[in-house]
């Protein structure tokens, strides 16, 4: 396996925010972190990603334990894409070479530009390279900030709210673009959402927290509407649509 997290507890200023998380993500697989706001999503990423501390617990990125890595050697195993991008002065090109920090030595190689040119073609941005960061929609901005983190040749890859205020073209193509990208490179990637449809039809496992613990871990096809409705309070019906399992709200009478 690539990520094994164990008993992760954490809290702020003494309110207990996750507590004995535990699970696992093989090579090749998408999990998705699953649950109402403020349940912990973003802080049990940033706690595997070693930008918090836990209070207890352990997390393991491809054999070693996170936090007795230096932020470099971090970097070179984990793959961080946070929900908001700042939009500095920057082309899409420097921006995604900046991915490559973890790895450049004395100046940038012509490994390095290959790699970077890679993630340019595979993110179909080579018209967008030489455009300011600034003036990128929001999908195109994305792309970037996941091109970023592929340059970084990590191991698992991390991404909260990756499909938040995109359209439904922009979220197709990130999502599919994850697909590929975890299946063709046998990375293993964890992600937050709240499209749970969305989620389900393109992860692999699904991880539901609720009041800071695992509620339910399973894969798509598992879902029940017991569990949609014990963990955000909504009555569901769970329906199948080419094999895909859609969420939908039961009408209120």
């Amino acid at each position: 396996m690539i990520l094994q997290v164990n008993g992760v507890s954490f809290g702020y200023n003494g309110r207990r925010v996750l507590d004995d998380v535990r699970f696992s993500v093989n090579p090749g697989e998408l999990m998705v972190i699953l649950g109402p706001n403020g349940v912990g999503k973003t802080t049990l990423l940033r706690c595997i990603n070693a930008i918090l501390k836990p209070a207890e617990g352990a997390v393991w990125v491809d054999g070693h334990e996170v936090l007795g890595l230096t932020p470099q050697q971090i970097a070179r195993r984990v793959g961080y894409v946070a929900q908001q991008q700042s939009a500095g002065r920057l082309t899409a090109f420097d921006a995604i070479l900046m991915g490559r920090r973890p790895h450049i030595q004395w100046r940038v190689s012509d490994e390095d530009l290959r790699i970077v040119d890679g993630a340019i073609k595979s993110l179909d941005l080579q018209g967008l390279a030489m455009r300011y960061i600034d003036q990128m929609s929001g999908g195109e901005l994305q792309k970037v900030a996941i091109g970023r983190a592929m340059v970084q040749e990590p191991k698992l890859l991390l991404l909260d709210e990756p499909t938040s205020n995109l359209d439904l073209k922009n979220q197709l193509e990130i999502l599919r673009l994850l697909r590929h990208a975890v299946q063709d490179h046998g990375l293993a990637a964890v992600m937050t959402m709240h499209n749970l449809n969305m989620a389900l039809r393109f992860a692999d496992k699904y991880l539901f927290l609720k009041e800071g613990r695992i509620f339910d871990v399973g894969r798509p096809e598992e879902i029940s509407a017991e569990t949609v409705d014990a963990v955000y309070g909504v009555a569901v019906e769970i329906h199948r649509h080419n094999g895909n399992p859609l969420v939908i709200p039961k009408e209120e009478n």
